[in-house]
């Protein structure tokens, strides 16, 4: 067993106080647009990793590249970026299009009244289908803008629906990089974790779809626009969600998702055979930034490990939450502030994961569980900060289209992130966990 030794912490608190600083410097000193974002998180985690390299002197330089080397080449990394690439180039095959025309569809066979309701299920599809919330409200987001000054629903609240449902779907994803990272991290099977998972985010949807409901009923509302929408190009969503909730590997489902999506997007005239390629390669070049992360993070986290800093945050998550339920508890905390400190839920679970693997040996967590706790909790938390990814660009794409509405007027909106808190909370000190892994 390594020593106990809380200096070895100090390349993640080296990360958070650079990322998050200068985060808060450039978004609400210096008034920078999205300023959270112009920060680099890969030179941000580079830092942090120069300073665990410079740590402990006992090691050489050449023992500690070993020590990195095992924990980049860790089975559950590779899987965890191959699978980043494959999830990439389907999104880049089946592109947008396919999105708007769930929306338009149903839109068009279900009352205006309704139409409240309709965002937060599209978009909850939409992001189960395309494992990312925010490239869901990217698409959305002007659906519900126009939704709001059509009925006169009011736009905060459009708005909260589709951030909402985006949540609900990345939290469920098959192909989210949030999935992805708990299941790989964790060591468990997605189809094991979505079935744990499901019984947690099932009860939170209906609770927002009553509540919804409620806030829209009774309005004056008008008819609701509706585009142009083609039907066939939901197929190559719909094969990778029925595929991965049946237990098909990931890989196989996401081959056949691409392979129909190329066939499908050629044959209706949505892509030309010349972009199509490149739209596979701009797919997987935006996963480029999360594989990085993922393995600048693994080879800090293997070297914290060998420091003995993992030993000594245990020993103080021990002391502070007990038996099980308060392990589960503590798990799910410590994956939301890494969240508030990173605002990418995505970095939070990497970040968390050999902590909370440890934890689940110590506490007797099963690791479907701990993977779905850290993927909710993470979710929780991106869903409400005002200045994470998916409320940063909902308020831009309103702004840009002629809309005045802040992150503060959206906040009181977010039911599904609010009741997946409840539902989360239910789900750990109402409902007994299995023992067996």
């Amino acid at each position: 067993m390594k020593t106990k030794n809380f200096k070895a912490l100090l390349p993640i608190g080296v990360f958070l106080v650079m990322y998050l600083g200068l985060g808060i410097l450039f978004e609400y000193v210096m008034k920078i647009p999205m300023g959270f974002y112009n920060i680099p998180i890969v030179v941000a985690f580079l830092v942090a990793l120069l300073v665990a390299c410079l740590q402990n002197r006992k090691l050489s330089f050449d023992d500690k590249l070993d020590i990195m080397a095992k924990g980049v080449g860790d089975k559950n990394i590779i899987t965890m970026i191959l699978i980043f690439m494959a999830a990439g180039i389907f999104v880049g095959v089946v592109g947008r299009s396919s999105a708007e025309s769930v929306a338009y569809f149903m839109l068009s066979i279900i009352p205006a009244k309704f139409s409240v309701l309709v965002l937060f299920v599209v978009s909850s599809f939409v992001s189960v289908a395309m494992g990312t919330s925010v490239g869901t409200i990217t698409l959305i987001t002007p659906i519900a803008v126009a939704l709001s000054s059509s009925t006169g629903f009011s736009m905060p609240l459009c708005i909260g629906a589709v951030v909402g449902g985006a949540m609900f779907g990345d939290n469920l994803s098959f192909i989210s990089d949030t999935t992805i990272a708990a299941c790989n991290g964790q060591g468990c099977a997605m189809k094991d974790k979505f079935r744990e998972n499901f019984w947690i985010a099932l009860p939170a949807a209906l609770a927002t779809l009553v509540i919804l409901f409620i806030q829209s009923s009774g309005a004056d509302v008008g008819n609701a626009v509706v585009g142009e929408y083609n039907l066939v190009q939901i197929i190559p969503y719909v094969l990778v969600l029925v595929g991965g909730i049946i237990g098909i590997n990931v890989f196989v489902v996401l081959l056949i998702g691409i392979a129909t999506g190329s066939v499908i997007m050629l044959a209706t005239g949505a892509t030309a055979a010349t972009d199509l390629l490149a739209n596979m390669g701009s797919g997987a070049a935006g996963m480029f930034e999360t594989t990085m992360v993922a393995i600048l993070v693994s080879a800090i986290c293997a070297l914290i490990a060998e420091y003995g800093g993992f030993e000594a945050l245990l020993d103080l998550i021990k002391h502070v939450f007990k038996g099980r339920k308060g392990g589960e508890l503590g798990m799910g905390l410590l994956v939301g502030l890494m969240d508030i400190a990173t605002a990418n839920n995505t970095v939070a679970i990497v970040m968390a994961n050999p902590i909370a693997k440890e934890m689940s040996d110590n506490y007797g967590i099963t690791s479907k569980r701990a993977a779905s706790l850290l993927d909710t909790f993470s979710c929780i938390f991106q869903g409400i900060i005002p200045y994470g990814a998916q409320m940063l660009v909902a308020v831009s794409t309103a702004v840009e289209l002629g809309y005045e509405v802040s992150a503060f007027q959206i906040l009181p909106h977010l039911t599904y992130p609010y009741m997946l808190l409840i539902s989360s909370l239910l789900f750990i000190f109402v409902i007994p966990s299995k023992n067996s892994k």
